[in-house]
């Protein structure tokens, strides 16, 4: 398998819709599901707008747009796995809620069929194990934004046959990602390289080493980042930042990985960054 005739998405949100319109983008249909219409509709609507700003730069026509959303199928039923080749978990990153995705989707999809998780640390070897076709699991990472990053985290779990792991990089390649394989380790490697420098700075504006400009100028200039670590967190959310944080210091056992007190802080106050308006820096 390279490019499949059929994908399914669970989650409608940011990478769930991200997903599902890079898949439609490439020729393959895209089911998307979430748990209410209202849910779905928001997903349909953010591809829309997505499209709407490829056609504005001139990268599709407006006949292109309309093609590719029509590969979208939105369904607010589980049951509409059936027939997908590769079935990709995108939702909320709870280990337990994840679990249950799994559980449900291995009685429901295709007995050949790869189940896919969008996880960006909740080990794969653990909800390949809530299912009885552990060497069909495997992680797909995507990045944010998924219609405009290259890159796909390929996670192998314990069990994760070569077959899967062969035909998953073979369909990130023909939707024209590049995908790197990495083992199930906690954070496996983007985020366990990453989030530490996310504290570390946090712990650099906790201390006063310099101001939140300051550490990210540092490391856009000086380090050639597209972003400084500080607007990254919040682009991501610090919510998620700690809890991934949480992830590597209790699977790794090292307090190095210890979330940084004020990101802690600013999580309790509901400063969680973009989605709030409000994180290290303030959005309008």
């Amino acid at each position: 398998m390279s490019l499949p005739s059929k994908i399914a998405v669970i989650g409608a949100g940011t990478m769930g819709n991200g997903i599902a319109q890079t898949f439609a983008a490439n020729g393959v249909e895209s089911v998307m599901i979430d748990i209410d219409q209202a849910a779905v509709d928001r997903g349909v609507a953010s591809i829309g707008k997505s499209l709407d700003r490829f056609v504005s730069k001139e990268k599709i026509t407006q006949a292109q747009r309309d093609e590719i959303l029509g590969r979208v199928k939105p369904a607010t039923s589980l049951d509409a796995v059936s027939g997908a080749s590769i079935v990709i978990e995108a939702v909320s990153e709870n280990v337990a809620v994840k679990s249950k995705v799994f559980a449900e989707l291995d009685k429901l999809a295709d007995p050949d069929a790869i189940l896919a998780s969008n996880t960006s640390s909740i080990s794969i070897t653990v909800l390949g194990a809530a299912t009885a076709r552990s060497d069909k699991v495997i992680g797909m990472h995507f990045m944010n934004p998924v219609p405009l990053m290259k890159l796909i985290e390929v996670i192998r779990g314990q069990d994760t046959s070569e077959a899967t792991t062969k035909a998953v990089l073979a369909a990130s390649e023909a939707i024209g990602k590049i995908p790197v394989a990495a083992e199930d380790y906690p954070g496996f490697i983007s985020n366990r390289v990453l989030m530490p420098m996310i504290n570390e700075a946090a712990y650099c504006l906790m201390e006063g080493v310099s101001t939140r400009e300051g550490i990210d100028e540092i490391m856009k200039l000086g380090m050639n980042h597209p972003m400084g670590p500080l607007t990254l967190a919040d682009f991501i959310g610090l919510d998620v930042c700690v809890n991934i944080l949480d992830v590597l210091k209790d699977g790794l056992g090292d307090d190095k990985y210890r979330a940084c007190p004020l990101m802690r802080r600013m999580v309790a106050a509901g400063h969680l960054g973009r989605k709030t308006g409000k994180g290290f820096y303030e959005y309008s």
